[in-house]
């Protein structure tokens, strides 16, 4: 599909029948006057008696249990930058598709205005008033979208003082995710995370929590190097905000090319096609390169692995090792919604993480295989699917269409908020609660 079939496509995609890719259905009848005396007034009285003697019965009697927040003020959508709340939208209702096809939880798109410094940037004191006064109606915020620095005070902020769960997802989605390939990845070129030297390319949302998470998981401080559109962040530039600060350096290295030198693993988080083949061959023996940059990599993966890359995943779905968030999100809120979790902290990103490395070192049972093929159909003719276990340079991450990801995510994210305190409802049966979610799912 070219560029402009591809316009047309999506355009009418979007516009075609009702204009936009979600809508509201009741979930009780409305159909007789008993049924509307139930529905709204006198009846709705009742429930709005029982919440107000007993507040928290609002989970009860409403669809709060269920229900997500996306909130953006479209100041850095995808690969498309500061184009604003309007021009956002569609990428808030797509991720509302996604919400409810991969864990059937509602959620509203909620695209911010007014919410700008003089510059048009995100104003983080704004948003941060706005969006806590949406507490009593949320089971949990995704902030999407938002510009950095402000997106990290932002959720920071959020995060303290709402009771319920705040998830920025360009931050720790990718974070997730890439971490669970990255553990399947050192299987396969035996190396540990302790051990290796990292060099991040982009030091935005997306860059700088991953750099955390994977500190977080093992990785050692000193062994990342940074890079931004000005080169290596490094002591003694005086143009870092406090969160590049945080990983400047001391080193001779300047630009990427330099960096990359001896490094284990390569992540991008930038421009297409700013690694070549030749800063490839100075890595480390058997590096590891996640080049995600979208829709154009910083390195496409046929280039690495000539170049001697032993794994590499990229953001596309046309490649092998796609980092894609929504084999997080997804599966982390219906976790977090089904324990009423007031937080999504590190303990469940973490378990999130260490549920799909181990689902894609698992067996593939032959239902599971049959609803792969039908995904994907080019990657089931080449075989990808017939793994009996174990992990290969093809397949460190799961699919996203595999059925078992959002419960298996589910039951892992649920156990570690109960295990850290930060659950408020109790799952007695691990095993029979990620059988419910499949079931839920249909899968």
């Amino acid at each position: 599909m070219n560029k402009e079939e591809l316009r047309a496509k999506a355009l009418a995609y979007h516009k075609d029948g009702k204009p936009g890719k979600i809508t509201v259905n009741a979930s009780k009848p409305c159909e007789t006057a008993e049924d509307l005396a139930l529905a709204y007034t006198p009846g709705v009285a009742q429930p709005c008696l029982e919440i107000r003697e007993k507040p928290e019965t609002v989970w009860e009697y409403t669809s709060r249990g269920n229900l997500v927040a996306v909130v953006s003020d479209g100041t850095a959508v995808l690969g498309l930058g500061n184009i604003g709340p309007e021009a956002g939208l569609p990428v808030m209702e797509g991720k509302a598709v996604l919400f409810k096809r991969f864990a059937d939880i509602d959620s509203v798109p909620i695209c911010l205005g007014r919410v700008f410094n003089e510059k048009g940037r995100s104003d983080a004191a704004k948003i941060i008033e706005t969006v806590e006064r949406l507490e009593p109606t949320f089971g949990g915020i995704n902030l999407e979208d938002i510009g950095a620095p402000a997106c990290f005070e932002i959720e920071q902020t959020l995060k303290k003082r709402m009771n319920i769960p705040v998830f920025h997802d360009d931050q720790h989605g990718t974070a997730i995710i890439s971490l669970a390939a990255i553990i399947n990845a050192l299987k396969v070129t035996g190396k540990k995370i302790e051990e290796c030297r990292f060099v991040v390319n982009g030091a935005g949302a997306a860059g700088i929590s991953c750099s955390r998470f994977y500190i977080t998981a093992g990785a050692k401080r000193e062994n990342f190097i940074l890079c931004d559109s000005k080169g290596v962040i490094r002591k003694g530039r005086t143009d870092l905000t406090p969160e590049k600060a945080e990983f400047a350096v001391e080193t001779e290295a300047r630009t990427l090319a330099d960096a990359i030198k001896g490094a284990d693993i390569f992540l991008g988080f930038s421009a297409p096609n700013c690694v070549t083949a030749e800063m490839v061959k100075t890595m480390a023996p058997g590096p590891v390169i996640f080049a995600m940059a979208n829709p154009v990599p910083e390195i496409f993966p046929d280039v690495a692995l000539a170049a001697g890359a032993a794994v590499v995943g990229t953001g596309r779905s046309d490649f092998p090792n796609q980092i894609n968030n929504v084999l997080g999100f997804p599966g982390i809120f219906r976790g977090a919604l089904d324990v009423r979790a007031k937080d999504i902290n590190e303990a469940m990103k973490l378990a999130a993480s260490q549920a799909l490395a181990e689902l894609a070192a698992e067996p593939v049972p032959a239902g599971v295989k049959k609803a792969l093929a039908e995904a994907y159909p080019a990657d089931a003719a080449a075989g990808m699917f017939d793994s009996k276990g174990g992990v290969n340079v093809n397949c460190v991450i799961p699919k996203p269409f595999d059925p078992r990801v959002v419960p298996r995510v589910a039951r892992r994210v649920a156990e570690a908020a109960m295990k850290s305190g930060v659950a408020q409802l109790d799952i007695g049966d691990l095993d029979a609660y990620e059988k419910s979610v499949a079931e839920r799912l249909g899968k």
